[in-house]
C-alpha cells in the first residue's frame, strides 16, 4: 500500500472540521483507509496516511479530502469536462520500439500556491512510483505552456544528438553527458530504463525546443513555477491504459485549482494509425443487481435506494431502478473493473463492523490439507534430528536441474520459463537437491558438519494435467563433513519412516549419475520408486563449489499420506 504525507491543517482546513487523532483515526478506518503515523516537522503537524493500491485519485490532499467530502456528504461528486484545443502532439514512428505511447491534456488558468505545487509534484512522484512502476512503465512531463509552441513531436533520436538545458542545471548538455552526470544524483535508478538503447525518445515543440527526455528528466526551459498559469502535461509510456489513468488522474485532480473548475483542454495526439483527443473522462454505467450486492458482502436489511445512497459516498454517484442499482463510473475511479469492486465500496460504506458474523450456508467445513498435515510432521522430526531448515528458491538454472547433476536428460521433465530475467531463474526446479547445494556453497565457513532439510513443492511436467505440470510435495535432507555421512541420512530415512508408522519401505542399489557408483539407493514403497538417496558424485559437488563429501536423501512425500 502506498503512504502519502499530508499536513494536518491543510486537510483539516479542505475537511471544514478538526479533528482529534482518535476521531481521525476512526475516519479514515470508515472510509477504507489507515492513519499510519501522526509526525512533527519544523514545528507542523503531518499525517502519514496509507491508501489502497488501487485508489490512485487518493494519492494526494486534492484527491483524499474531495473523496473524504463526499463519503461525510458534505459534497457531491464533481463532473469533469474535456474542452476542445487546437494543440496537436504528433507522435513519429521512431518511438515504437522504445517508448510507443503518449497522451497529453493542459490544464489552463492553474493557481498555483507553495502548497498545491508542491502537491502536484507529489502526486507525480507517487504516480510514478505506484502504477508506473518506478517509470518504467508510465512517466510524466509537465511543463509552462506560455514558454513553448505547439505543435509538439514524440520522437526518438541517437543519444549523441539530443542536446538540450536539462531541468535545475545550468548548461546544455548532450544525452550522454547527461546520464554520465546523473549516475551520481537520485535519477540513476531510472537511467536503466532506457540506457544502451541506440535511440532515446525526446519531446520537442514547433521551434524544436526540447521539453523532455522521458522517463528521465525535462527541459529548464519549460519548467513550471508558482508563476505558471497553463501547464502542459504529457505522459510517456510503454502501457497505453496506463498512460490514460496517470492523465486522467492529474487532470482530475488538480482541475480544481484551474478558473473554470474541473475542466481541462483535450490534445490531439496524431499518429501513422490515426488521431485521438485525449484525455477522455469516460463516464460508464454499470446496472448491478441491489439483492446481490447485499448478499455477497453479508448484508440482509438494505433497500436498492439505500444502497444508491451509499454508493454515492463512494464516489459513485448511483440511483436505484427496481430492484437494480445504476451505478455511474467516472475517471477518477479507474479501480472500479468488475461488479466485485462495486459490492466491496457498499460494504466499506455501510461498514465492516456493523457486518454480522456468520457461518456461511455451505455443506462443507474448511479443513488443513493432509499433505500439510503431513509436512509438518517431517519438519518436526527431522528439527529433532538434529537438521536446520532452509527455504530455497523455486526457480533456479536449467544446469542446476540437469547437467550439474549428471543427468543432463532431466531438463525434459522441467517446467521453463518463456522469459527469464537472469540465468539464474529458468525453469522450475524438478529437485529440492539444487537450493540445498547452493546454500552449502554459500556458507561453506560455517561449523561442520552441516545438517540441513527443506520441505516444499517441486514441479514435473505432466501432459495428462489442466496445466501440463504437477506440483509434488517433497523433502530433501543432506549431511556435509568430512566424512561422507551416508549412515546419517539413512537413519534419517528410518527415522521418518518410523514417525509416519510406514513399514512397507525398502532401499534399492540404482546406477543414479548424481551419486558415487555404488553408493546410491532408490527409496521404494510397496513397488514404487518415491525418492533416492546416496553419496553425492564429485563432479556433482564441483559444479557446486562444494570440496567436502555430501550424503543426500529426497523422497516425495505425497505417497505416504
Amino acid at each position: 500500500m502506498p503512504t502519502i504525507t499530508v499536513t494536518r491543517d491543510i486537510l483539516y482546513e479542505r475537511l471544514g472540521r478538526t479533528f482529534s487523532d482518535e476521531e481521525f483515526e476512526d475516519e479514515c478506518f470508515d472510509f477504507g483507509i489507515e492513519l499510519d503515523d501522526v509526525v512533527e516537522e519544523s514545528g507542523v503537524v503531518k499525517f502519514k496516511i496509507d491508501i489502497p493500491a488501487n485508489r490512485y485519485d487518493l494519492l494526494c490532499v486534492e484527491g483524499l479530502s474531495r473523496a473524504m467530502n463526499v463519503f461525510r456528504e458534505r459534497s457531491a461528486a464533481p463532473k469533469f469536462i474535456v474542452k476542445p484545443s487546437s494543440l496537436q502532439m504528433v507522435l513519429d514512428d521512431s518511438v515504437k520500439s522504445v517508448r510507443p505511447y503518449c497522451v497529453a491534456a493542459v490544464l489552463r488558468n492553474i493557481t498555483f500556491t507553495e502548497e498545491i505545487y508542491n502537491s502536484f509534484i507529489l502526486l507525480q512522484d507517487k504516480l510514478h512510483q505506484n502504477i508506473g512502476r518506478e517509470r518504467s512503465l508510465v512517466s510524466i512531463g509537465t511543463h509552462d505552456l506560455d514558454t513553448i509552441q505547439g505543435p509538439f513531436t514524440y520522437k526518438a533520436m541517437p543519444p549523441e544528438d539530443i542536446k538540450f538545458q536539462p531541468l535545475n542545471q545550468e548548461t546544455v548538455m548532450s544525452a550522454n553527458e547527461m546520464f554520465e552526470k546523473f549516475k551520481q544524483t537520485y535519477l540513476k535508478p531510472y537511467l536503466q530504463i532506457i540506457e544502451g538503447s541506440p535511440l532515446y525518445p525526446i519531446i520537442t515543440d514547433a521551434n524544436d525546443v526540447v521539453l523532455s527526455l522521458p522517463p528521465i528528466i525535462n527541459g529548464e526551459h519549460s519548467k513550471i513555477t508558482l508563476d505558471t498559469k497553463n501547464v502542459f502535461i504529457e505522459v510517456t509510456a510503454k502501457d497505453r491504459e496506463k498512460a490514460k489513468i496517470v492523465l486522467d488522474t492529474i487532470c482530475t485532480m488538480f482541475s480544481e485549482h484551474c478558473a473554470d473548475q474541473f475542466t481541462c483542454e483535450g490534445v490531439e495526439v496524431v499518429s501513422s494509425s490515426g488521431s485521438v483527443t485525449t484525455p477522455k473522462m469516460n463516464y460508464r454505467t454499470e446496472v448491478c443487481s441491489a439483492k446481490e450486492m447485499c448478499l455477497k458482502s453479508g448484508i440482509t436489511d438494505l433497500t436498492p435506494e439505500a444502497v444508491a445512497n451509499l454508493l454515492c459516498r463512494m464516489y459513485l454517484p448511483s440511483k436505484a431502478i427496481g430492484d437494480e442499482v445504476s451505478v455511474e463510473v467516472g475517471p477518477t475511479r479507474h479501480d472500479i473493473l468488475h461488479q466485485c469492486d462495486i459490492e466491496e465500496d457498499v460494504a466499506i460504506a455501510y461498514g465492516f463492523n456493523k457486518i454480522i458474523k456468520q457461518i456461511p450456508d455451505i455443506y462443507t467445513i474448511g479443513t488443513e490439507q493432509e499433505v500439510n498435515k503431513l509436512t509438518d510432521s517431517v519438519r518436526e522430526e527431522l528439527a529433532r534430528a538434529g537438521f536446520t531448515e532452509v527455504l530455497t528458491f523455486s526457480l533456479c538454472s536449467r544446469d542446476d536441474v540437469s547437467t550439474n547433476l549428471r543427468i543432463p536428460h532431466a531438463i525434459g521433465n522441467a517446467v521453463q520459463i518463456a522469459n527469464p530475467k537472469t540465468f539464474e531463474f529458468q525453469v522450475v526446479r524438478t529437485q529440492l537437491l539444487p537450493g540445498i547445494l547452493k546454500t552449502v556453497s554459500c556458507n561453506r565457513k560455517m561449523p561442520l558438519p552441516l545438517k540441513l532439510f527443506e520441505v516444499s513443492d517441486v514441479v514435473l511436467k505432466e501432459a495428462d494435467a489442466d496445466t501440463g505440470c504437477q506440483n509434488l510435495r517433497n523433502v530433501c535432507a543432506l549431511y556435509c563433513g568430512k566424512t561422507s555421512g551416508f549412515e546419517v541420512v539413512h537413519g534419517v530415512l528410518d527415522r521418518l519412516m518410523m514417525a509416519l508408522n510406514e513399514k512397507n519401505y525398502s532401499i534399492q542399489q540404482s546406477s543414479d549419475p548424481m551419486f558415487f557408483s555404488g553408493r546410491g539407493a532408490d527409496v521404494i514403497l510397496g513397488s514404487k520408486k518415491i525418492g533416492h538417496l546416496g553419496i553425492l558424485h564429485p563432479e556433482v559437488l564441483e559444479k557446486f563449489e562444494i570440496t567436502l563429501p555430501c550424503s543426500v536423501l529426497e523422497i516425495n512425500l505425497e505417497p505416504l499420506i
